[in-house]
């Protein structure tokens, strides 16, 4: 129940038979939001009693269920009385309001279980009045002591059996309710544990894998030094003496060649040809024909460009192959 306005007349004072909002209850099966105005009539939010019954489309609802003369607008209803509109967002000036007498008619039209019982009792107070002209309540055992006291008459039966199955409904909603809500605590809480684990094991595989980080750095550093190591080694030869001799590159040998004689033409494209090869196999055995088809000279020349640079200590022979070709190596000192 919205409490009134301090511009408003207080409706309490206007006792119903029944409370309202027990009335209410065992026919909706809710808690529904309500407005009293001071002639005592009840007015109720269109969109909380058909949340309530089930219905999905409220405008519907209340074209198929409700006349005109139950369902207002509540700027209408509270300037009527000279009331202001009560303060909150869900309190609009275009909110459609129904009387008891509307939301009754929405019961009817609802197919909800928990409705029947109220329904059931509603159809008992027609044929009670249908067939003895009224239907009275009971006044309830304790009357008050004023004798100017409005009298209080006891809840109809079926009105409080439903009322007591709906709270004892509501009440194992609630137990359950309570009970989820700690099982999903109890999750949350072994949902926290496991992600700190998660966390640790995180950590703990970040630093394995710095470490293994660390060491793999430190075997590249070392196979980069071993391989710097073999670098030299294989550059590096012993002569008979014990002294330490360098061996040489391509270019290197080839600008030796270069300062010992007049390089030709001739004698030049056969040392680009054969130098390669003695630096990196260490001989040269190649047929002259070989030589010939790769300068493009004839194996004549060859021949005597080969034998010029033996004369000028370039190169010495180690005699031939199986199949005659001569054999040179390099003439170091």
């Amino acid at each position: 129940m919205i409490e009134p306005s301090k511009h408003q007349p207080d409706p309490r004072v206007q006792r119903d038979a029944i409370d309202v909002s027990d009335f209410v209850y065992a026919a909706t099966g809710a808690r529904v939001r309500r407005l009293t105005m001071p002639d005592g009539t009840h007015w109720f939010p269109a969109v909380d009693v058909c949340k309530e019954l089930g219905y999905t489309t409220p405008r519907k609802a209340l074209l198929d269920h409700v006349p005109e003369e139950h369902r207002e607008i509540l700027e209408t209803v509270t300037g009527g009385h000279c009331l202001s509109i009560p303060a909150g967002r869900e309190w609009r000036r275009d909110l459609r309001l129904i009387n008891l007498q509307g939301l009754i008619l929405l019961v009817n039209g609802c197919t909800k279980p928990t409705c029947a019982p109220f329904k059931q009792w509603v159809a008992e107070v027609i044929e009670t009045v249908q067939r003895e002209g009224s239907y009275a309540l009971d006044e309830a055992e304790v009357q008050p002591v004023d004798p100017a006291a409005p009298v209080v008459y006891a809840m109809p039966d079926q009105v409080a059996e439903a009322i007591v199955r709906l709270e004892t409904h509501n009440l194992q909603l609630d137990e359950e309710l309570a009970n989820a809500q700690h099982a999903s605590l109890a999750l949350q809480k072994e949902t926290v544990t496991l992600h700190k684990e998660t966390v640790t094991l995180q950590r703990e595989v970040l630093a394995t894998q710095k470490a293994t980080l660390a060491v793999q750095q430190a075997m590249v550093r070392a196979m980069e030094r071993i391989a710097d190591r073999l670098d030299a080694l294989v550059l590096e030869r012993r002569a008979p003496g014990g002294r330490l001799t360098v061996l040489p590159t391509t270019e290197s040998l080839l600008a030796d060649w270069r300062h010992r004689l007049s390089v030709t033409e001739d004698v030049w494209t056969v040392a680009v040809v054969i130098a390669p090869v003695l630096v990196e196999e260490g001989e040269l055995r190649e047929p002259l024909a070989t030589i010939a088809a790769r300068t493009g000279l004839p194996v004549r020349r060859v021949n005597e460009c080969l034998r010029l640079l033996q004369k000028h200590a370039c190169i010495r022979s180690q005699g031939g192959t199986e199949d005659g070709a001569p054999v040179y190596v390099l003439n170091q000192a």
